[in-house]
C-alpha cells in the first residue's frame, strides 16, 4: 500500500506533486552545496565552526542540525548544517537542512500540547484538579490506589501514578477505556499503572515518573473537552495562529512542508544493539521522498476522546525551529506575539510553575540520572545540577543558564528548547541522525549527551552570554 501504483488518484496526484516538489528542491540545493550561503559574521564564526565540527565529528557525526539563539526576546543567531535528506548512492541527490526545514520533535511536542491543554483552560473548558474520568465518560483509577482520582495537573507534571511499560502509542481500533480499565480487553498484566511502594508513595499526585502514555491520555481529554480531533485542535488554536509550520498529523502537511520534512537516521540496523559510526545512514522514519503518507483507515469514523495516541501528543510534532522560536517569543512576551494573543500572562505563569522537586530523602521520582529535578505543567524547569556525567546542567560556562523547556529524542532526533523568562534568552536546536549511541555515552557535566552539551555551550558562549 506504500508503493505509487496502490495509491488512489488523489494520493497519485498527490504524490506527482511531492516528486516534483523534491527534484526542484534537490536541483536547487545541489547549487546551493556548490556554493553556500555566506550566513556566519565576524561576531559569530567560532560558533559556526563549533557547530560545524561537532556536525562532523569522527565518531559522533549527525545527519542534520537546525539551531536558533535568542537574546533579549529576539533572535540573534539562526543556522543550519549538515543534511536533511542522505541519498544511500548518489551524494548529489542529498538534500541540505535550511531554514524550513521540519523535524519530528520528539518530547518537545509534549511542551507544546500542554499550550495546547492551558488554552483550553482559559475556555474554561478544562479544569487543571478535575478528575479526568469526568471528561472521558469512564472511571479512571489506578486499581492500586483506587480511591484517588487523577487529575490533568498529574498528567502534565508525571505524577499520575501511570507507566509506559505496556505502551502508549495504539492503533485506531483501540479505545484507551479497554487499556485502563481492568477487565478490558487491552488491559493485560494492568503495568500500565504504578505500584505502592514500601521507601515512597507512588499514589497519583506524589511520584514523578517520566511517562509518554501521559500525553495520549491529555489528547484523548483535550478532544473530549474541545470537541475537535488533537491534531486539528492544535493546528487551528495553536500552530496556524503563531505561524508555525507543520502539525501532529503527517497525513495532512502540505505538499511543501513534506518535502521539507528531515528524514531521521541512526548509524544501525533498526534491531541491532551495535553502533557503526563509519557507517551508512540508515533511515529510521519521516522518509517521504515521492510518497505521501495515506489516510489510515477509519480515521473519519474516529471517535473524539477515544484515543488520542494516534496523533502521538507525546512525540509526534513536525515543525520548524524557526517555528518552535515563535513559540518561544510567544512564551517570552506572556502570551503573545505580533498582535496575536495566545495566552493570559497569568496562564502563562501557571504553566511554569513548578509542580514537583526532587527530594532524595523522600524518595519521591526516577531523576533519571540527575536530569529530572524539578518540573512544571508540561515544562522541565532546568536547575543548574551538575557533577561529572550527571545532572541538569544545560552549559559548561558560569554564570550557567537555567530556565525552562523540554527535551527530546527519538529515531535519532535529538531536540531542545529551553528559555529564561526574565533575561529573555534562549536556544533551540533539532538534529536529525545519530552515529553513536546517546544510552551510552553522557556528557561531561550533565546527563546530555556529548554533542549536546557542545551544541547548547557554542551557542550560549558567544551568542547569549554577555
Amino acid at each position: 500500500m506504500s508503493t505509487l501504483l496502490s495509491l488512489n488518484d488523489t494520493h497519485k496526484k498527490s504524490a506527482a506533486m511531492l516528486l516534483f516538489s523534491f527534484f526542484a528542491l534537490t536541483c536547487h540545493e545541489q547549487t546551493q552545496a556548490m556554493s553556500p550561503p555566506q550566513r556566519s559574521t565576524p561576531m559569530t564564526q567560532n560558533t559556526d565552526q563549533v557547530l560545524q565540527q561537532t556536525v562532523n565529528h569522527p565518531s559522533q557525526a549527525l545527519a542534520s542540525l537546525s539551531v536558533i539563539a535568542i537574546k533579549q526576546g529576539k533572535v540573534v543567531y539562526e543556522n543550519q548544517f549538515g543534511r536533511r535528506y542522505i541519498h544511500p548512492e548518489d551524494a548529489a541527490q542529498d538534500m541540505l537542512a535550511n531554514d524550513q526545514t521540519l523535524y519530528r520533535m520528539a518530547s518537545v511536542s509534549k511542551m507544546v500540547a500542554a499550550v495546547g491543554a492551558m488554552i483550553l483552560v482559559e475556555q474554561g473548558k478544562l479544569d487543571l484538579d478535575a478528575d479526568i474520568s469526568r471528561y472521558l465518560g469512564f472511571q479512571i483509577r489506578n486499581p492500586h490506589f483506587p480511591t484517588a482520582p487523577i487529575t490533568t495537573r498529574m498528567l502534565l507534571s508525571h505524577t499520575s501514578s501511570l507507566r509506559d511499560d505496556a505502551g502508549y502509542n495504539f492503533p485506531i481500533k483501540v479505545n484507551l477505556k479497554s487499556f485502563l480499565v481492568p477487565g478490558g480487553a487491552h488491559y493485560g498484566d494492568g503495568s500500565q499503572w504504578d505500584k505502592a511502594s514500601q521507601e515512597s508513595s507512588h499514589a497519583p499526585g506524589h511520584f514523578f515518573r517520566y511517562v509518554n502514555l501521559n500525553w495520549g491520555i491529555l489528547g484523548s481529554v483535550m478532544e473530549a473537552v474541545s470537541g475537535q480531533r488533537f491534531d486539528h485542535f492544535m493546528r487551528d488554536q495553536l500552530l496556524r495562529p503563531l505561524g508555525m509550520a507543520g502539525g501532529y498529523n503527517p497525513e495532512e502537511l502540505s505538499v511543501e512542508e513534506l518535502a521539507n520534512v528531515a528524514v531521521l537516521y541512526r548509524k544501525k540496523k533498526e534491531h541491532d544493539t551495535v553502533w557503526n559510526p563509519s557507517g551508512p545512514w540508515i533511515v529510521q522514519v519521516d522518509d517521504y521522498r515521492g510518497k505521501a503518507p495515506l489516510k489510515r483507515a477509519g480515521i473519519d469514523s474516529y471517535v473524539l476522546g477515544a484515543n488520542a495516541s494516534l496523533f502521538s501528543p507525546q512525540g509526534g510534532l513536525r515543525t520548524t525551529v524557526r517555528g518552535l522560536a515563535r513559540l518561544m517569543q510567544m512564551l517570552m512576551n506572556q502570551g503573545e506575539l505580533d498582535g496575536v494573543r495566545i495566552l493570559q500572562p497569568a496562564s502563562v505563569a501557571q504553566l511554569l510553575q513548578v509542580q514537583w522537586r526532587y527530594d532524595a530523602a523522600r524518595k519521591n521520582g526516577d531523576n533519571d540520572r540527575g536530569m529530572f529535578l524539578s518540573w512544571s505543567l508540561g515544562f522541565q524547569h532546568f536547575t543548574d545540577v551538575s557533577a561529572a556525567h550527571y545532572g541538569d546542567r544545560l552549559v559548561r560556562q558560569t554564570p550557567s543558564f537555567t530556565g525552562f523547556g523540554h527535551l527530546g529524542e527519538a529515531y535519532g532526533l535529538n531536540s531542545g528548547f529551553m528559555f529564561d523568562p526574565v533575561t529573555r534568552n534562549g536556544m533551540i536546536f533539532a538534529l536529525g541522525g545519530l552515529s553513536a549511541d546517546s544510552e551510552a555515552l553522557f556528557g561531561e557535566y550533565s546527563s546530555l549527551s556529548p554533542w549536546e552539551e557542545r551544541i547548547l555551550s557554542a551557542l550560549y558562549a558567544e551568542i547569549i552570554k554577555d
